[in-house]
């Protein structure tokens, strides 16, 4: 409290300013703030994945589709193996261009290229007249995908807070069930047309998301770690001070930005360079490699694209008739699906990475052993048609839970900036070849070992990715990007615990 003679010689006093108040003040604004960095990110997130709508939706939308183009179009059921499976295999071309592309032109505009290469895939599909140009659309939306499944995680990394950017990198996967949910849904409301034109229009469908993502490039900011990379510091600076709460924090985080990306700089971006270190890394990086690329391999090979792709077959095989009755079916999958994911994006921030993973795998290797004897031994009665579509849900709930955005989370985060790029890359090509050879081969080892046996066999490998996330998988929650590359580099990636001294002079040694 001040006080001050008044011209009567007494004392007059002023009341003090409110403390308590300013600080009211400062904690609200400080609220508003941080509100509106992580409304700003939200937003971009979700502009980001609109191209994995259109991946969720081509996955969805062929399970039933392939019905009716067989019946137009005459194909044998290899050509019905190719044509499906085929979109993940070439999508790998776009997933290995995809590195490169970005780091020369940007995350964002990547994302731009993606889609407009879909969309003609898309509409090429829509209007074939024969089987030959219909696989001439599907080679383009396989390049469009393998493009857009690379780029979105990685940007969604770069520009999130380390609080939350599990919740937000899992985005990409939400919007892959959203889009294999509206396929199913699109199967559904157009199989009464006839069969030369609903399939068409089913797959037409697949080009509206194009004018949201026209508008999103408007809306999103580029990487502000690949504008460091550019030395574009002050654009850099900017982006940083939109996405992160704490204005304060800023220059910090923009200065570990600028050492990570001290190696690309002095690399200039060679190309050669980072494959070298690739194809020969160090410790580190291999360590990253056999993580990353792991978790994406397994993700696929435990058989969910076949569950998805195939769904019509599988509940087909436990006695449902009837192509209505199947579709019918099969948008249950997808919205079970769709629905699990968002409580993986409300928990992986709060529980972790790893004890999500331990309950997906083992929910995934339970589910998938129980469908295996449901086929097996209790076809074609209503409790064994019961008991496949609880175990087909409930696959695909557990995958969604934790595997299938997970994955994704960890391939975005693990690798250092200068690797980022190239290594997402390389392990989305494991994710797309993988998911290929199970769709190309699902149909024929069905023939061969029956529907039932195959998910026995999806069920072994699914105990064996539960082993595979004890030994090779660590936890990240709550570790900058930066911090992330520190504990691989120091071989102690099981490990947590706060960022140490002696971790930041490895880090620098190293570099």
């Amino acid at each position: 409290m001040a006080i001050q003679e008044n011209g009567n010689g007494g004392v007059l006093k002023y009341k003090r300013m409110d403390s308590d108040a300013m600080e009211e003040d400062g904690v609200l604004c400080e609220e508003k703030r941080n509100d509106s960095s992580r409304k700003y990110v939200l937003v971009c997130a979700i502009f980001a994945s609109l191209n994995s709508v259109l991946l969720g939706y081509d996955v969805g939308v062929m399970s039933g589709a392939i019905i009716f183009i067989q019946q137009d179009l005459k194909i044998t059921e290899v050509q019905e193996e190719v044509l499906v499976g085929i979109l993940s295999i070439i999508s790998l071309l776009g997933s290995l261009a995809g590195g490169k592309t970005s780091d020369a032109i940007g995350r964002k505009w990547t994302m731009a290229f993606a889609a407009i290469v879909f969309q003609s895939g898309a509409l090429i599909m829509a209007l074939a007249p024969n089987f030959k140009v219909l696989m001439i659309g599907r080679f383009l939306a396989g390049i469009g995908i393998g493009f857009g499944v690379m780029i979105a995680p990685v940007y969604i990394a770069e520009i999130s807070p380390t609080v939350a950017r599990g919740s937000f990198t899992s985005f990409p996967e939400i919007f892959i069930n959203l889009g294999i949910l509206l396929g199913y849904v699109s199967n559904y409301a157009f199989s009464g047309l006839s069969p030369h034109i609903n399939w068409r229009v089913m797959l037409g469908v697949g080009i509206l998301p194009s004018v949201f993502i026209g508008i999103a490039l408007f809306v999103i900011p580029e990487s502000p770690r690949w504008l460091v990379m550019k030395n574009r510091i002050d654009e850099a600076r900017v982006v940083l001070l939109k996405t992160n709460e704490n204005p304060n924090e800023v220059e910090d985080r923009l200065a570990e930005i600028q050492q990570a990306a001290g190696h690309v700089n002095a690399e200039k971006y060679e190309e050669k360079a980072v494959w070298r270190e690739l194809l020969n890394p160090s410790p580190g990086v291999r360590r990253m490699l056999i993580t990353g690329c792991g978790i994406q391999c397994f993700q696929q090979v435990t058989g969910i694209d076949a569950t998805v792709y195939y769904s019509p077959t599988i509940f087909k095989d436990a006695g449902i008739k009837g192509n209505t009755q199947l579709l019918a079916a099969t948008v249950a999958v997808g919205f079970t699906k769709t629905m699990f994911i968002l409580i993986a994006i409300l928990l992986i921030d709060k529980v972790g990475r790893k004890p999500l993973l331990y309950v997906s795998t083992i929910g995934m290797t339970t589910c998938l052993f129980g469908l295996g004897l449901t086929l097996s031994f209790m076809g074609n009665g209503s409790v064994g048609i019961k008991l496949a579509i609880l175990c087909v849900c409930g696959n695909v709930a557990f995958f969604s839970v934790g595997i299938g955005p997970i994955c994704w989370v960890l391939t975005s985060e693990i690798f250092p900036l200068r690797l980022r790029a190239q290594a997402s890359a390389l392990g989305a090509v494991g994710s797309r070849v993988s998911s290929g050879v199970v769709a190309m081969s699902f149909l024929s080892v069905s023939r061969m070992i029956t529907v039932g046996g195959t998910f026995f066999v999806f069920a072994a490998i699914s105990a064996l990715s539960v082993i595979f996330v004890h030994k090779c998988v660590p936890e990240t929650k709550g570790k900058s990007l930066e911090e992330i590359e520190i504990m691989f580099q120091n071989d102690r990636p099981q490990q947590g615990g706060e960022l140490e001294l002696e971790d930041v002079k490895h880090l620098m040694q190293t570099q």
